[in-house]
């Protein structure tokens, strides 16, 4: 009885659900997991100190304990000395009311001028808009017995006033510690899980493998090991580029005279930690002080200048480039995933977006099931040259492929092109033509463009051998061997790939004479081949072996003493057991690629 295997569509299917039941877990438990995560990066970040102190023979709890209390003291120490400058400048505030009356004064709108009479008429407008027309009067009831008289006028609602209770000293200071008990919380669950997954480091780890089981030890490990580096690779990267932010800033504030620079320097390199807002809002502090304390605008402007341009360099160019290159997300992954962790998680989720992301690529990575993830997320190329450029081909998009085209050869030779863009492109249009998937405008239109192409690069290359042999002084050497006959096996696929062969051939300084697709070989008998001249069959993949067999075979009865070299492109199994498929008497090379094509005809002596 034969098993029928899973569809791909109820695969995709399962795997979504898991996604999306994974999804609603994040959320509905995040009361506990948001915790968790933060005691999971501050770990990493301690990890290394208590490496340090464990070398020096002492044991892990009281390393990780000292270790606690010693960043709990210092990061006590660092708020408590930014609280007192910030009391410090609040206090001093009152000093710089006149120039912040002046300030408010010169942003107002003035009464004179076009602007301001444009101004004042809109706001008279907004006024007649805004006021209710004026009541009418109702008519005054008639009575036949005396005179009119008015009705009387509906007397308005009382004003109500609600008086609270006084409250006492208990409620007072209740009401007053009530919005800090949830983040102490919070705190106090992050100390607990950090110190417990310090501690229990190995413990946690080796009952994690139980878990997923003996036959997972390789993967597991190796995820982890991943996830691990690369999460703290982009903490020390985060640490190194907030200082520096900080140090700039600080710097900069310095330089424009702005009290407490280095203070606002700490502060920014502090609030830089939450992505996108905390630069913004650090940013606002000095701003609002160079107002207040400076008489003119240049100031307050330089500062906005100055914050302005070290965050746009920072966050477009420094931080994509480092992040993207050692954390293996893509830069646009990294901005939706963390619109995905703030709506998910709210400021939590925006402060760990990146290190959750790591996880989840690192995840993608190694779980077969949602390598969906690191196609995604990843900063890996989304399709490889070959793909590209027969993509580009199937859209009938000529100049992107050309384009492909020559930014690989801007870091790749000409050879290398061929062998591993152009005649793997090929070879997936031959798949595509004979399961027939691929139409015949765009068939037309794709062996069109890579004939082109390749006179393109024939003209470029023979440009080059020139500019060689003018540099060089003397002319290009002859080649030992005779003519070069370049024979397609079958198709117009196996035709491109033989004008590929000659192109190299031709470069490399031999006589080629290319041919058109001929099963009766009637166009050998316009030129009588000699004993030093090649035969180079050229054949495509898929239905390679069968042509190249039969036209081989032919070559070899009709000319018996000329080497015949068969290129089967990109064939990837053992060439000793394929050359067994051809009849004998055999072909003297059979190669997989163009430079092994090459090879063969240059140097006789390693055909065998």
């Amino acid at each position: 009885m034969i098993r029928q295997s899973k569809s791909p569509v109820s695969s995709g299917i399962r795997n979504i659900a898991i996604l999306v039941a994974v999804v609603a877990v994040l959320y509905l438990a995040r009361e506990i997991l948001i915790p968790l995560a933060f005691a999971v990066t501050l770990s990493l970040i301690l990890a290394p100190a208590i490496a340090w102190l464990e070398k020096l023979r002492l044991g892990r709890v009281p390393a990780a304990l000292l270790v606690m209390l010693m960043s709990m003291a210092g990061a006590g120490a660092i708020g408590w000395v930014i609280f007192n400058d910030l009391v410090d400048v609040a206090n001093q505030l009152p000093q710089y009311q006149q120039n912040i009356h002046k300030k408010l004064e010169a942003i107002r709108a003035p009464n004179t001028g076009a602007v301001g009479r444009a101004a004042a008429s809109v706001k008279e407008l907004g006024k007649e808009l805004a006021s209710p027309p004026a009541p009418v009067a109702p008519p005054m009831a008639s009575n036949r017995a005396g005179p009119r008289i008015a009705p009387n006028a509906a007397s308005g609602p009382l004003p109500v006033q609600v008086v609270e209770k006084p409250a006492n000293e208990l409620l007072y200071v209740r009401d007053m510690i009530q919005p800090f008990l949830g983040p102490l919380g919070v705190f106090g669950m992050v100390v607990i899980f950090s110190l417990f997954l310090m501690i229990g480091h190995n413990d946690l780890r080796d009952r994690l493998f139980r878990l997923v089981g003996v036959s997972q030890l390789n993967v597991m490990t190796q995820a982890l090991n991943d996830a691990t580096s690369r999460v703290s690779k982009y903490l020390l990267l985060q640490l190194l580029v907030n200082v520096g932010f900080g140090v700039l800033c600080g710097t900069g504030l310095f330089l424009i005279g702005v009290p407490y620079a280095v203070l606002w320097g700490a502060v920014a390199a502090i609030l830089r930690i939450v992505p996108y807002i905390g630069a913004p809002v650090a940013a606002s502090l000095p701003f609002m002080l160079s107002l207040a304390v400076f008489d003119h605008w240049m100031q307050p402007l330089l500062v906005f200048l100055m914050f302005s341009t070290i965050e746009i360099v920072t966050g477009n160019w420094v931080e994509p480039w480092l992040y993207g290159v050692h954390t293996g997300v893509s830069s646009l992954a990294l901005i939706l995933t963390t619109v995905f962790w703030t709506v998910l998680w709210g400021p939590a989720g925006l402060i760990l977006s990146t290190p959750l992301t790591v996880c989840v690529v690192v995840l993608g990575r190694y779980v077969p099931q949602f390598a969906f993830l690191h196609i995604l997320l990843g900063d890996e190329p989304a399709l490889v040259e070959e793909a590209k450029f027969y993509q580009r081909l199937l859209a009938m998009d000529d100049q992107e492929a050309r384009t492909v085209i020559d930014r690989y050869l801007n870091e790749h030779s000409l050879l290398e092109l061929c062998d591993s863009v152009l005649i793997p492109a090929l070879t997936l249009a031959e798949h595509d033509r004979h399961k027939g998937a691929l139409d015949q405008d765009r068939e037309e239109f794709l062996f069109l463009s890579v004939k082109e192409m390749l006179a393109e690069l024939a003209e470029r290359a023979a440009r080059a051998a020139l500019a060689d042999v003018e540099a060089a002084g003397d002319a290009k050497p002859a080649s030992a061997c005779g003519r070069i006959f370049c024979i397609p096996a079958s198709d117009e696929a196996d035709e491109v790939t033989a004008a590929m062969l000659a192109l190299l051939l031709e470069h490399s300084g031999c006589i080629v004479l290319p041919f058109t697709p001929d099963p009766g070989l009637q166009q050998l008998a316009f030129v009588q081949p000699a004993a030093d001249d090649v035969f180079c069959i050229s054949a495509l993949p898929p239905f390679a072996f069968a042509h190249a067999r039969t036209l081989s075979h032919q070559l070899r009865v009709r000319f018996p003493k000329i080497r015949i070299v068969v290129g089967v492109w990109g064939f990837a199994g053992d060439t000793e057991r394929a050359m067994e498929r051809f009849q004998a008497p055999r072909p003297d090379r059979l190669v997989t690629s163009l430079a092994d094509a090459i090879q063969a005809v240059l140097n006789p002596a390693v055909s065998g």
